[in-house]
């Protein structure tokens, strides 16, 4: 099933870049997972493509998910008149490859606590893919959604309630969206990168233990199961654990007398 969906990602990418580089206009992918996205990286270090260049077949790319360490984005390939700073520039001003829709209940006082599998779910119900729908940034009695434009709209007309709470949809400006995933950047030292290293430092736990969660398959690096505790993370990976959280590893500082590395994560909570 994964050689299968790495094989349509590689054809759509391909196809997306040189449309952008011929044409010269603006294409992009539906939102991507996280898996997704570590996928056409490794796609692109499979053909030779540096990790430092966003180029893929003449057109240079940007991965944008509307937010600020956004989990699911799309892969937008840019014409050869269009840099990422003026996209990005042109995107907040002017949302076009992606909308942001608000969503907030019609009487305060008797909306439920609704969390991000509520929307998701009500969102789902109305016969929408997953992969028209980016992050959802859940906060106190309201969430913005990221979605393709269409659903932006569909949404906006049609999602009217969320589980027993009356709710209005409106499509604002992604750079009005003011929830931000909350965090806290962590730092020690641990004798390793390996995962079970770095799990054991940022969630308190013996290295046995942290093999454990591993063994149980509670383990995730950017969005693929981790088997090995032996698995060294490379710097931005996303690593989620069943019953614990998430982070994204920020990598090495330096090194101690001892050898033992200095890292950081951002944890978030």
């Amino acid at each position: 099933m994964e050689e299968k969906t790495r094989d349509f990602l590689a054809g759509r990418i391909k196809d997306l870049a040189n449309r952008a580089y011929l044409n010269g206009f603006v294409t992009h992918t539906d939102f991507l997972s996280v898996s997704e996205i570590a996928m056409f990286y490794q796609i692109l270090a499979s053909e030779g493509v540096p990790g430092n260049v966003h180029e893929y077949c003449g057109a240079s790319y940007v991965v944008y998910g509307g937010a600020e360490d956004a989990e699911r984005a799309m892969v937008c390939f840019l014409p050869d008149y269009l840099d990422e700073e003026t996209f990005l520039v042109s995107e907040k001003a002017d949302n076009t490859v992606l909308k942001c829709v608000h969503i907030k209940p019609l009487n305060n006082k008797f909306a439920d606590d609704l969390n991000h599998r509520d929307y998701l779910g009500s969102i789902m119900n109305l016969g929408i893919e997953r992969d028209q729908i980016g992050d959802i940034l859940a906060g106190d009695k309201e969430a913005y959604i990221f979605a393709t434009p269409d659903i932006a709209q569909m949404m906006e007309k049609e999602l009217i309630r969320i589980r027993h709470t009356s709710v209005r949809c409106g499509i604002v400006n992604a750079a009005d969206c003011d929830i931000e995933p909350k965090f806290e950047e962590i730092s020690g030292s641990v004798a390793s990168e390996r995962i079970d290293a770095i799990l054991a430092f940022v969630y308190h736990l013996s290295r046995s233990e942290a093999q454990k969660l591993i063994e149980s398959e509670s383990v995730f690096i950017d969005g693929r199961t981790a088997y090995s505790g032996g698995y060294d993370l490379k710097e931005g990976a996303r690593v989620s654990v069943r019953g614990h959280g998430k982070f994204i590893y920020l990598g090495t500082s330096n090194t101690t007398r001892k050898g033992r590395l200095f890292i950081s994560v951002k944890l978030f909570k």
